[in-house]
Formats: structure tokens, sequence, C-alpha cells
């Protein structure tokens, strides 16, 4: 285990619960983060790509809710 994690464990129990909360949310906050920014830039594929296929004539658009026959 790292030292920098070690002295954290080892002083976490000196925090207040308030303290300790606000804590917690940080580190799940900084891992919410990550995920986020690896999702965005998947959805922004996504999107280019159903535009380049719209552009090009590939695809026709529609409504949402009608089915094509």
């Amino acid at each position: 285990m790292p030292d920098k994690m070690k002295w954290i464990l080892e002083n976490i129990k000196a925090l207040s619960p308030h303290e300790k909360a606000t804590l917690a949310h940080c580190l799940i906050s900084s891992l919410d983060d990550t995920n986020e920014e690896h999702v965005d830039g998947a959805w922004i594929q996504i999107a280019e790509h159903r535009f380049a296929q719209l552009e090009s004539g590939a695809v026709e658009a529609r409504l949402a809710g009608k089915k094509s026959n």
C-alpha cells in the first residue's frame, strides 16, 4: 500500500463525522468525473458518426416514434 494511503487510513479516525462525509463525497465525485469523461467522448463519437451518415445519405431522418414500413 502506498505511503499516502497508509497516512490517510491512519489519520481518518481523527476527522469529525462531517469531515469524513466531505472526504467520502470528494472521493466518490472524483471517480464519477473520470467515468463521465469517457462516456461523453463515446457519445460524441456516436453523434458524429450518425451525423455523417445523414449527410452522406446512407440513412434517412425520421420522426421519433414513427415506424418505417
